[in-house]
């Protein structure tokens, strides 16, 4: 891939962020990345999820994870269990109100989605990047 291919995608990524984000912002008062988390744990089931595997499931840092849970706790979304030693066992669940929250969220993001001019996308070659970029370095050269 050229760098003027991976330019232009980090470029599409970014506007179809900015979009969705804005729409979400607006409408149910999260932003995208905030969307991303609350998804997350709400595929993490009932028990919720680890923080680091929450950073891992939406490319953050564990403590970038925590900085973003706080507010999402503190206005009902979600609900966070300390680990009494270890910050990174610390769990995070959605609330009933952060699932229904997500529920609304969700069709706006189908929504915005369904405006945008990728009916031609192969998902499939992105899926490969995307599982491809997220191997560990080894596995990579060494198939």
């Amino acid at each position: 891939m050229t760098e003027d291919a991976v330019l232009a995608l980090l470029d599409v990524a970014a506007r179809i962020e900015r979009r969705l984000d804005h729409h979400l912002s607006a409408t149910r008062g999260v932003s995208f990345s905030e969307y991303r988390l609350l998804k997350a744990l709400s595929e993490a089931g009932t028990h919720g999820a680890m923080r680091v595997a929450a950073a891992e499931a939406v490319g953050l840092t564990p403590s970038a994870v925590t900085r973003a849970l706080r507010p999402l706790e503190k206005i009902g979304l979600v609900t966070t269990e300390r680990h009494e030693r270890d910050a990174r066992r610390s769990m995070a669940a959605l609330t009933p109100a952060g699932a229904e929250l997500l529920g609304d969220a969700e069709r706006i993001v189908a929504d915005v989605l369904d405006t945008l001019p990728v009916s031609g996308l192969p998902i499939e070659t992105l899926a490969g990047l995307q599982r491809e970029l997220g191997a560990p370095r080894a596995a990579r050269r060494h198939p």
